[in-house]
C-alpha cells in the first residue's frame, strides 16, 4: 500500500467515526500534551498566517490527524520489520 493509498483509507475510516470513537482513538493514541501543543501551535500559526473562521477552527484537528497518520505508518513499518 502506497502512503496515498493509506492516507485515504485512514481519512474514510476516521470520517465515518462518531465523536466518541474520535476521542476513544485520541485518548488511546494520542499524549495529552501533544494534543496541547497543536491547538497552540495551530492558533499560532493561523494568527501569523492570518487565517480566519472555519479553517482557522479546523486546523489543530489537521494537524492531529496528520499526526495519527504518521502514528499508523510507524506502527505499519515496525510490523513490516517484525515479520521479515
Amino acid at each position: 500500500m502506497t502512503h496515498s493509498e493509506l492516507a485515504w483509507e485512514f481519512a474514510e475510516l476516521f470520517g465515518d467515526l462518531e465523536t466518541g470513537d474520535i476521542n476513544k482513538v485520541l485518548a488511546q493514541n494520542v499524549p495529552l500534551e501533544t494534543l496541547e501543543f497543536f491547538n497552540s501551535y495551530g492558533e499560532s500559526f493561523a494568527k501569523a498566517e492570518n487565517v480566519e473562521g472555519a479553517t482557522r477552527q479546523r486546523l489543530p484537528n489537521l494537524l492531529i490527524l496528520g499526526y495519527l497518520l504518521r502514528v499508523l505508518e510507524e506502527r505499519l513499518l515496525d510490523d513490516e520489520t517484525d515479520h521479515e
